[in-house]
Parts: C-alpha cells; structure tokens; sequence
C-alpha cells in the first residue's frame, strides 16, 4: 500500500504528520506536486515532480494508484477518481471521503462554484484548525492500523 498526497495545496502540518507516519509504519509516501518540495530524508518518503497544468497531479496520482492506496485531497474530482479506482482518500481536515456520498459532494462543489462564477460571494475556507489536525491523524492511524504486517 502506497499513500499519495496531492501535495501542491495540502498544509505543511499536514504533511509534517504524514512524514512521521510514514517512518513510523514504513508505508510508501509519495508527495505529487508541481513544484520542488522539501522533505525528509527517509527511504519511505518520496517526491514525484509533475509538469504545471490543470490537473496533471492529479491524473499522475490517478494514473499510478492501486486499489487499497489512500489518497490525501482536499480535491473533490479527485477524490471521487480515487474510490472510483478502489483507493481511499481523506482531506486534509481528516474527513474520509466515502462511496455513498461522494456523487452529493461533487453536487455540492459544483453548485458552489456556479455561485462562485455568476459573482455570488460563498465565503471561503476556515483555516485548518488543531481539531482538524486531530482528526486528520486519528483518521490516517486508523487507515494505518488496518494494513496487513508483515
């Protein structure tokens, strides 16, 4: 099992609790992004640098997950690809994204963003707070706990 994040828009606080779960449980994590990032040296953790484009981290991430892998976006398409294709995926906020629910999320952030383009002003997101921090690694060390050990 693999975990990929969709590195471009997750937290630092994120990423710096996926980087001790990954030393501490030895599960692949690879970072997709655009960009250069930084991170620990360590034989579990990895960064796949894709080129600038819409989506393209996304599709690298949807290209190269197997069923079983977890996914980290706050990417609704995404996320939906990802449980589509036998992943799972979790926001940044620890929410789990689910089968049964994920066609009314897509729902939702589509009709959102119709507001958001006729000029409706829809507020915008709350800042990840230590709750969401919380749940977001009670939700990565139950995903965790559920691996086979080798």
């Amino acid at each position: 099992m693999t975990i990929w994040v969709d590195a471009d828009a997750c937290p630092v606080v994120i990423k710096e609790i996926l980087f001790r779960a990954a030393d501490r449980s030895g599960v692949p994590l690879v970072l997709v992004a655009n960009q250069s990032l930084r991170i620990p040296n360590s034989p579990w953790i990895r960064c796949l640098q894709v080129p600038r484009g819409f989506d393209v981290a996304d599709n690298e991430i949807v290209r190269r997950l197997v069923a079983g892998d977890l996914v980290i976006t706050g990417d609704i398409p995404l996320a939906a690809e990802v449980i589509e294709k036998g992943g799972h995926a979790l926001n940044p906020r620890g929410e789990q994204y689910a089968a049964d629910t994920i066609r009314a999320r897509l729902t939702m952030r589509d009709f959102m963003e119709t507001l958001r383009s006729s000029g409706i002003q829809t507020g915008g997101v709350a800042a990840l707070s230590q709750a969401d921090r919380k749940r977001f690694a009670g939700q990565l060390d139950r995903w965790l706990s559920r691996l086979p050990h080798s």
